[in-house]
């Protein structure tokens, strides 16, 4: 018996404005970029390349750290880099949850045999730095902390330099997980202390989803190195990934994605073109003209003002709207994609996102045209 051949043709996307939660909308530099001819993954120009890549996000998070780098997958094998190189059996670990990626944080340290302790604050709010000193005080065995920066379910933005610096006080280490912050709002490794951070390539970078750009502090390093435990996962043991994308004689690790390498070089190239703060002062104004917008067509933000984080903006479902009937209009009549709730926010909100080549003046008159639409039609 054999398998007939599929009458399956070449697959061509529809065109859409991406105004969710990621993946954003993504620059034609970028796609041309992705575009160009595929060398081999230890090629000295691949190589070379490489180092720049570092370079650029070294700028891009604001540090000094050597061990700057893209994992070679999403966000979330970006947090488990983190949380599997850093957390060791039996460790006491302070974890902030104020939405659904808090609770992932706490997912991963009870795998890797740790013991966490959960620091909790209502959806839609920033991290309560009272909480974190108290749990500090009440566990002054834990030498590890993490929390979410931007609340990707909820749009929250929390305070980090407040949080790490009461890390720092009670010794412990930091991990941060800035997949929504990074190029969207300051995000100032260095200057706030932060131990371990991680971010995705499909957000406020523009880049296309696949790439988790990660950074880890000479403390991190020092931990990782005084480990008496080997890293329970072999591809993300930062002690052989190091061998690739280190040294002057790179040793072979894994074939790393070559041609999203080049675009997510690309994405940090026009990022620093921009400059960070004009990149983080844009998505400022253009949340504030989306935000008056909003409130326009009668709809409140979950988030309170001074918590806001100006690239996700989640906003509550008018009473009496279907929700996923008005995104599927939005899809399909205006080609226009916003993002539904997630976990306890499910069919409840809408969030909307002005992230990187997204926040533009454009995706936002297209956005409160089509939402005024739905909504009233």
């Amino acid at each position: 018996m054999t398998i007939e051949r599929p009458a399956i043709q070449s697959f061509q996307p529809p065109v859409r404005t991406l105004m969710g939660p990621g993946p954003s909308d993504v620059p034609p530099r970028v796609l041309s970029a992705l575009a160009r001819p595929t060398v081999g993954h230890l090629d000295p120009s691949f190589v070379g390349m490489m180092d720049e890549v570092k370079t650029l996000l070294r700028y891009a998070f604001q540090t000094r750290n050597d061990l700057t780098f893209p994992v070679s997958g999403p966000g979330s094998l970006g947090m488990e880099t983190c949380f599997v190189n850093l957390v060791t059996p039996g460790d006491k670990v302070i974890v902030c949850v104020n939405g659904v990626f808090g609770g992932r944080m706490v997912e991963n340290v009870r795998r890797l045999g740790g013991t966490p302790v959960i620091v909790e604050d209502a959806w839609g709010e920033p991290v309560d730095p009272a909480k974190v000193e108290d749990a500090f005080k009440a566990n002054p065995d834990a030498r590890l902390f993490a929390f979410v920066h931007a609340e990707t379910s909820t749009g929250a933005l929390s305070d980090a330099a407040t949080l790490a610096a009461i890390a720092r006080r009670h010794d412990a280490l930091t991990i941060m997980d800035c997949v929504t912050s990074l190029g969207g709002v300051p995000v100032l490794l260095d200057e706030w202390g932060i131990d371990a951070a991680y971010s995705g390539s499909q957000k406020c970078l523009s880049c296309t989803p696949g790439l988790s750009p990660v950074s880890f502090s000479e403390a991190a390093v020092a931990r990782i190195r005084a480990r008496t435990t080997p890293c329970p996962s072999w591809f993300q043991d930062l002690g052989l990934v190091l061998g690739y994308w280190s040294g002057a004689k790179r040793t072979y690790h894994h074939t790393a994605p070559v041609n999203p390498l080049y675009g997510l070089h690309e994405s940090l190239v026009i990022l620093a073109e921009e400059g960070l703060e004009a990149a983080w002062q844009r998505h400022r104004d253009n949340h504030l003209r989306l935000a008056a917008g909003l409130q326009k067509l009668g709809l409140d933000f979950v988030v309170r003002e001074d918590a806001r984080l100006p690239q996700l903006n989640t906003v509550w479902v008018p009473q009496g709207v279907d929700e996923a009937a008005c995104r599927a209009r939005l899809l399909n009549e205006f080609g226009l994609e916003i993002g539904a709730g997630l976990g306890a926010l499910a069919g409840k909100v809408w969030r909307i996102g002005l992230m990187g080549h997204s926040s533009r003046a454009s995706n936002i008159a297209l956005c409160l045209a089509a939402l005024e639409t739905v909504i009233r039609g």
